[in-house]
């Protein structure tokens, strides 16, 4: 499946906030990032806030009740942060 521009940008962010030794192309955009999938964690998550919070200049709140669906996948992911900066 081709990543969008946006969907290879946040890619290349997770990999390097997260030290993963992937490549972007090895994510698929509608897999988990927590548990199956990219086996991301709690920890991965606060440093993935941040790290979008200062790349694309909008807060991502610990306590948001949709986090859950923010952070489903590389596409939940992308379509919020494009929600948000009108980037798509």
């Amino acid at each position: 499946m081709k990543l969008t521009d946006l969907q290879m940008e946040v890619g290349e962010l997770i990999i390097d906030t997260l030290n993963l030794d992937m490549e972007v192309s090895e994510i698929d955009p509608n897999d988990y990032l927590f548990g199956e999938g990219l086996g991301l964690d709690s920890i991965d998550a606060l440093e993935l806030a941040m790290a979008i919070t200062n790349q694309y200049n909008f807060q991502l709140r610990s306590d948001d009740a949709d986090n859950r669906k923010i952070f489903r996948s590389l596409d939940s992911l992308t379509q919020h942060i494009a929600s948000k900066t009108d980037n798509s």
